[in-house]
C-alpha cells in the first residue's frame, strides 16, 4: 500500500475518509470485488487523488477493501466473519457483511437502487450537490460511486455473500438498533461494545466541509457519519451512517436513543431519505414533548 504517496496514510485517515484513495482507475467487476485479495490490491496500487490526510471525501466502494484489509491484517480473519463473531453473536442482532445462504430466504428482494437523479440534466456550473455531480463520468463522484462495474444486482446471492463492508450490509431495524444501542451503553444486560473512551473517540470529529465525492460539506468520525447539514441525526452528539437507498442508523448517546430503519423500497439518494428523515423528526418531537 506504501506507493505512490501514500506511504503515511494513517488507520484513521481510512478511518475518517481522509485516505484519498475514494476511486479506481480500473474499476473492478463485481467478482473482482467479492475477492479480498483482488480488491486489497487495487488500493494497494491506486494513487491517491489527493495528499492523503489533507482533505476528505467519501470512500463510497474503497472503504470496504481498505477496512476489509485492516480487520484481515490484525485478526487473520475475513472482516464478515469477525463481525458475526464480535458484533452481531454477542449482541443478538440480525446483522451480516456476507450473507449466510442459511439466512439467504429472510432476505427481502430491493428496487434497483438508480444513480442520483439531476434536475435539469447535465450542468456546465460547479456541481452543487452529489446529484449533480454524478452526471460527469469523469467527476470523482461518479468514479467513487462506480468502482465496482457494471454496478452489481443487490438481489444477487453471489453479492448479498460478499463481504464488502461498504455497500452490502444486512441487517433488519432491530438488529441494527440493536447495535448502535451496544455502542452506547449496555444491551441484554451486560454486552457493550464500546468503552465510553472509545465511543467520544468514534464521534469526535475528524473530518468537516465540503466532500470531494458527495460535494456537500460532510463530518465523519472514526467509521461514523455525524449530524450534520449532509445527513441530519438527532442531534449534535449523534453518530451512525445512512445507506444508499433509504437506510439509517444512529446513536445519541445525550438521549440513550438507538436507531434503525432499513426498507427495500429503495430510492434515489445517498445521504439524507425523505422517509428515514421523516422518523428522526418524530422521535426528536417525541423528546421534546
Amino acid at each position: 500500500f506504501k506507493q505512490h504517496g501514500k506511504e503515511d496514510v494513517r488507520v484513521r485517515d481510512v478511518l475518517a475518509h481522509r485516505a484519498g484513495v475514494p476511486a479506481l482507475d480500473r474499476p473492478l467487476t463485481p467478482a473482482e470485488a467479492a475477492d479480498p485479495d483482488t480488491g486489497a490490491a487495487a488500493v494497494a496500487a491506486q494513487a491517491p487523488a489527493w495528499e492523503p490526510g489533507t482533505d476528505h471525501g467519501y470512500h463510497a466502494q474503497t472503504y470496504s477493501w481498505l477496512t476489509g484489509e485492516l480487520v484481515r491484517r490484525v485478526t487473520g480473519r475475513t472482516v464478515g466473519a469477525w463481525i458475526a463473531e464480535h458484533i452481531a453473536a454477542p449482541v443478538g442482532a440480525d446483522l451480516w457483511v456476507g450473507l449466510p445462504d442459511a439466512e439467504a430466504h429472510r432476505a427481502g428482494l430491493v428496487g434497483p437502487v438508480e444513480p442520483p437523479a439531476a434536475p435539469g440534466g447535465l450542468r456546465t456550473r460547479p456541481k452543487r450537490n452529489v446529484a449533480d455531480a454524478y452526471t460527469d463520468p469523469d467527476s470523482l463522484t461518479r468514479r467513487a460511486f462506480g468502482a465496482i462495474h457494471p454496478a452489481p444486482d443487490e438481489n444477487d446471492p453471489a453479492y448479498r455473500a460478499a463481504e464488502l463492508p461498504a455497500s452490502n450490509g444486512v441487517a433488519t431495524a432491530e438488529g441494527l438498533s440493536r447495535f448502535y444501542a451496544s455502542l452506547i451503553g449496555e444491551v441484554d444486560g451486560g454486552v457493550r461494545l464500546f468503552t465510553p473512551d472509545t465511543m467520544e473517540e468514534a464521534r469526535t470529529e475528524a473530518s468537516s466541509g465540503a466532500d470531494r465525492v458527495l460535494v456537500v460539506p460532510t463530518r465523519f468520525g472514526l467509521g461514523y457519519m455525524l449530524h450534520g447539514v449532509a445527513s441530519p441525526l438527532l442531534g449534535p452528539g449523534s453518530f451512525g451512517h445512512p445507506g444508499r437507498g433509504g437506510a439509517l442508523g444512529f446513536a445519541d448517546p445525550e438521549s440513550g436513543i438507538a436507531f434503525g430503519y432499513v426498507t427495500n423500497g429503495q430510492q434515489k439518494g445517498v445521504t439524507a431519505d425523505p422517509r428515514a428523515q421523516a422518523l428522526v423528526r418524530a422521535v426528536r418531537s417525541s423528546l421534546a414533548g
